[in-house]
Parts: C-alpha cells; structure tokens; sequence
C-alpha cells in the first residue's frame, strides 16, 4: 500500500483517525509513563501524540517508507526513538511500563499473535500497562478479526482488562500486568491508583 501513497489511510487528517487516536489516549490510566514502545507505528501520528506522555517512546515499523515519514515527524522529540524492527524476532530487549499495539496483532496469526503477547508481557514492567486498539470491518491482509485478538489478550495470565470500548468500526481495550498475580480489576483502577476507593 506504501508504494502508491506516503499515507495510504490518511491516518494525519481523518477526523476517524484522530477522534480514535484521542479516545486512545483518554483510556491510557496515568497521565505519564517512564518508557513506552509502540511497534508497527507507520508514519507516526500515534507516536507524535504519545511522546506527549512518555519520557522515552521507542516506535518501529518494518516498512520503510512510513518509517521515512516518521522520522521526520518525529524529529524534534530527543526523547523518541523510531526504527526498523521485524516483529516478532527483533522484538526489543529492554523492558517498557506501556506497551502500545494499534491496528497490528491481526496480521498475525493465533500462533503468532501467543508470540507477540508472551514477549509483550515479558517487556512489560509490573504494574505497566497494554493498549489494544483495532479495526473491526473485513481487511484482505488480516489474518484474523480484531474480536479475536482482543479475546486472546484477555485470555493472557498474565494480564487483567480494566477498560474496554466498543465501537462498530473498532475495538479498545487496556489492560494491566498487576504486580501480584489475581489482583481484581476493580483494584487497578484510576481512582484506586488515587486513593479514592
């Protein structure tokens, strides 16, 4: 799709994308993270937007078109990292407390996708936090449906869901790597993490 358009879904100036791009955010349950990754980031319009809550954001894409376009998004921001990684084999070494994956686990497959969500959850800090976001209509080059994605991360251990939204063209879901197994949803949420239950 890269080789006939910079931005084949227009992902800078859709009123879609950034209406999604800021329920994205909203659903993130603090206000800031030490260090966040976000792979499969394309042209960087998420990323832009995130490296306002990170002190440190390492972005990828395999592609490297988009990832042309990133950077010079990106540019300015000393504190964003963008590069070319191939998931799930050059997946990062260092450890992360938000793990981001937007539109990307349903190019793979289920086998795959244990892969991706197994090293996200060994990257991911205790007590850090994993996005889910994903669009729900038919696409040739998904290997599978954003329903079934987002119902195999919540099948992880290791991972509790404390916010989910669903809309008919996309599905949204935070989850939490608590720091003592079993803990309840209830007890992950903003406002305990603010002591106002």
């Amino acid at each position: 799709m890269y080789a006939d358009h910079d931005d084949p879904w227009r992902l800078a100036d859709r009123w879609y994308e950034q209406r999604k791009y800021a329920l994205t955010l909203a659903a993130l349950p603090r206000a800031g993270y030490r260090s966040a990754f976000e792979p499969g980031c394309s042209v960087g319009v998420l990323s832009s937007l995130l490296a306002d809550r990170c002190r440190a954001l390492l972005s990828c894409d395999r592609e490297e078109r988009p990832l042309a376009r990133a950077r010079a998004r990106l540019a300015h921001l000393p504190h964003v990292r963008v590069e070319h990684r191939l998931l799930p084999d050059d997946w990062p070494q260092e450890s992360f407390d938000l793990v981001v994956l937007s539109e990307l686990l349903y190019y793979f497959d289920a086998v795959e996708a244990v892969d991706l969500l197994d090293r996200t959850v060994r990257s991911l800090e205790p007590g850090g936090t994993l996005e889910l976001v994903h669009w729900r209509h038919p696409v040739a080059d998904h290997a599978r449906s954003a329903e079934a994605v987002h119902q195999q991360a919540g099948g992880h251990p290791a991972l509790v869901r404390i916010a989910s939204h669903t809309e008919p063209d996309f599905l949204l879901d935070v989850f939490t790597r608590p720091e003592r197994p079993g803990t309840p949803a209830a007890s992950l949420s903003v406002a305990a993490a603010e002591g106002l239950t």
